[in-house]
């Protein structure tokens, strides 16, 4: 539910951006702030599911590169630009871009492997659905990426790797269904309307 949350978010923070035309260097900061967090997000959600982590400090390391991000942007925000808006992006220019990159990536790509190494071994036929779910939403979201670098090694073309992370975010609207889909799937409260639906039926 945070994860859908934080991706509205940043499809407001983007709406205000290119479409109001608040693009002030505080606002592609704030973006990136906000988008910087999904992926970890994403890995503690597979974590928990496929390795059944528990939250503790110890779980909470792999948010220290979007917090570290964060932090530092927070003194170089006068260097956040906004380069340019299309109708299903908008591309920024930010620091460090390169090695952002790399960390934003990281998490998506760990998480594809993990679930894709779950799926198989999975005995919990609800635990298996919910990994297929979060599997092709990952996957999905990762097409722009692939597209990007395959455009850059045969073309030499950096249009999309500029704007990846706002179309990725555009993309991420499948995974926010997903979400959506684990998060009734998995919600507490289907489970009672299956217990009373079993009463019901065996009254």
């Amino acid at each position: 539910m945070l994860m859908i949350t934080l991706l509205a978010a940043y499809q407001s923070m983007e709406f205000v951006i290119c479409q109001v035309g608040l693009k002030d260097s505080i606002y592609p900061y704030l973006a990136f702030v906000i988008i910087g967090f999904l992926p970890p997000l994403n890995l503690l959600l597979t974590l928990t599911l496929t390795r059944k982590l528990s939250l503790n400090i110890k779980s909470f390391l792999i948010f220290i590169p979007a917090i570290g991000f964060s932090v530092y942007y927070l003194f170089v925000i006068p260097e956040f630009a906004v380069s340019s808006c299309a109708v299903l992006y908008a591309s920024y220019h930010y620091p460090l871009g390169d090695l952002f990159g790399a960390f934003y990536y990281l998490p998506i790509l760990i998480s594809i492997i993990l679930l894709i190494k779950f799926i198989p071994k999975a005995d919990d036929k609800k635990q298996k659905l919910i990994a297929k779910v979060l599997l092709f939403g990952a996957i999905f979201i990762s097409l722009p990426s692939l597209l990007g670098f395959t455009l850059i090694f045969t073309a030499g073309n950096y249009s999309i790797i500029s704007s990846i992370e706002s179309i990725m975010c555009k993309f991420a609207f499948i995974y926010a269904v997903c979400l959506s889909f684990v998060c009734l799937y998995n919600s507490p409260f289907n489970d009672e309307r299956n217990y009373f639906k079993y009463l019901f039926n065996n009254k």
